[in-house]
């Protein structure tokens, strides 16, 4: 049982079976598409090439992005978009509210492109658009995955105050490697985003992307630097290049090692550890808003374990 390692000779390296994933079919994408287009919305399942978006639209579910689609950074990794961001639309938050009415969905994600031109980041309009939601959908859980607003405190302080059932903010990688994968972000920074989050009161969440170089020490010290910080929630999953253009993949890991994360997320105490090949921020993130949900699972699934070990002996 081997990783897929890359060489200088694999110039359209194939994928292991386990990141194969359905086309997107079938009536309820159909109508999650005609929503999305009819509502001139962006959604980073999209405009980040998701892996699942043909599971989640299937199943009536989109993560919706707001302040355009036009990113002020260019990381290494993602597909959105670079380059000078069109004038904030003031309609928006209203526009996303009635698309999840419409979607008539329980538990709604909504992110954002950084905008770093604007003084406030876009936490006004995120604040209207969380408010604006909160108001037509009143029985829908929520979930916010924001930029890091440069660990401003009164932009992030305008996320608290709307109080999301989830805030997410992603560190993406290791330490070693934010330079050059997250070329206008710091990785202490995005702690400390996640620090003020915590002192706020939130339920706080990140996510990392694997197969960029990084050693399996390196993540376990990330993972336990978000645990320092307070996270409750940790995403883990297999970086995709999205475009020839973007950082290449420089391992493909196995099923196997994201389960051994998964257990040891779990021994360090975190609440909800999700690891898997392709797994994503929004991916399942229904469950991740309820407290000792992620650990419950771990701690049955593991009684299991035992009480089959000790028939077989």
């Amino acid at each position: 049982m081997s990783d897929y390692l890359l060489t200088e000779t694999d110039l359209k390296p194939r994928k292991p079976t386990w990141l194969r994933v359905r086309l997107p079919i079938g009536e309820e994408y159909k109508h999650v598409r005609s929503i999305v287009d009819t509502h001139k919305l962006h959604t980073i399942c999209e405009s980040g090439n998701c892996p699942n978006m043909g599971e989640c639209w299937g199943e009536g579910t989109a993560t919706f992005m707001i302040l355009g689609n036009i990113c002020t950074r260019s990381c290494g990794f993602c597909a959105v978009a670079t380059g000078r961001p069109l004038a904030v639309d003031l309609q928006e938050p209203q526009r996303v509210a009635e698309a999840i009415h419409l979607m008539k969905v329980k538990h709604a994600v909504i992110t954002s492109v950084d905008r770093d031109e604007l003084k406030d980041g876009g936490s006004i309009i995120w604040s209207q658009t969380v408010k604006a939601v909160r108001e037509l959908n009143p029985g829908t859980t929520l979930e916010t995955l924001i930029p890091d607003f440069k660990a401003v405190e009164e932009n992030i302080q305008r996320i608290i105050d709307v109080a999301p059932d989830v805030v997410s903010h992603n560190i993406e990688t290791v330490e070693r490697l934010t330079r050059n994968v997250r070329i206008q972000a710091k990785y202490w920074r995005s702690m400390e985003t996640l620090r003020i989050l915590k002192n706020g009161g939130m339920r706080t969440k990140s996510g990392i992307m694997l197969g960029l170089g990084e050693t399996k020490e390196e993540v376990i010290q990330t993972m336990q630097d978000l645990k320092d910080s307070k996270v409750d929630v940790i995403t883990i999953g297999q970086y995709l290049q999205p475009t020839p253009k973007h950082l290449p993949v420089q391992r493909y890991i196995h099923p196997s090692e994201f389960a051994d994360y998964r257990e040891i997320g779990y021994r360090m105490g975190l609440d909800y550890v999700e690891s898997g090949p392709l797994v994503r921020s929004s991916y399942h993130s229904d469950r991740h808003v309820y407290p000792g949900l992620g650990r419950e699972s771990w701690k049955k699934a593991n009684e299991l374990k035992a009480i089959a070990a000790a028939k077989n002996n």
